[in-house]
């Protein structure tokens, strides 16, 4: 059995760097895995980008940057901490430009928290209670209620939690798979710390820290 060999031409590499920031390396193993598809080599490069992110995610960072971000009209502004691990990363333009993207993201999108781990147990409860007195409402038996629930509990991480949402810029990637590429490409472990956000005329504030990640298996 014999295997299809696909030339991969320079444009396609620099076109897939371009689009990704990833090594040159990587795009070119990229484009050859994806026989030249590039949406589906930059499929790859993600998966690579999340593999790479779980890795590195229990090393330690304590490096980093605090970023402010203000809306137009004056009337949103974030103050956000992003960790890298050394201060020549958070030196780079990459760094700085995607502290300045989660910044802006928060502004646009209203977190609550930071990832699904940091929401507390009175919050998810809360959530749970409601969702399922709805489905209940409808008559429909317990199993199904239940099944209804966990989608909507799915949602919810979705709408509240910054790693799980759409990014502002590319809705097609999650907050999440935007930092993992940062991490592949910097080779550092990056994550975001803690993020304020204070809107005019509202009476509090929305104040998010993440709780130190936990070394465990995938």
């Amino acid at each position: 059995m014999g295997t299809t060999t696909v030339n991969i031409s320079a444009a396609q590499v620099k076109e897939l760097r371009d689009k990704t920031g990833a090594p040159m390396m990587d795009c070119k193993q990229a484009l050859a895995e994806a026989k030249g598809d590039l949406e589906q080599a930059i499929v790859v490069l993600r998966k690579k980008g999340m593999a790479s992110a779980a890795k590195k995610a229990t090393r330690v960072a304590t490096e980093g940057s605090v970023a402010s971000y203000i809306h137009a009209g004056g009337k949103i502004g974030v103050l956000v901490e992003v960790n890298c691990e050394s201060d020549f990363v958070a030196r780079t333009d990459d760094f700085k430009s995607l502290v300045h993207d989660i910044a802006m993201h928060v502004a646009a999108s209203d977190p609550k928290f930071i990832r699904k781990e940091d929401v507390t147990p009175e919050a998810y409860e809360r959530e749970k209670e409601i969702y399922r007195a709805q489905a209940a409402a409808t008559g429909k038996p317990p199993q199904v209620v239940e099944k209804i629930v966990e989608g909507k509990m799915s949602k919810f991480y979705e709408e509240v939690c910054l790693y799980e949402q759409p990014f502002i810029k590319e809705q097609t990637i999650t907050v999440a798979q935007l930092i993992a590429g940062k991490v592949g490409k910097l080779g550092e472990n990056i994550a975001v710390r803690r993020f304020a956000r204070f809107k005019v005329g509202e009476a509090g504030e929305t104040i998010a820290l993440s709780k130190p990640a936990e070394s465990k298996p995938e």
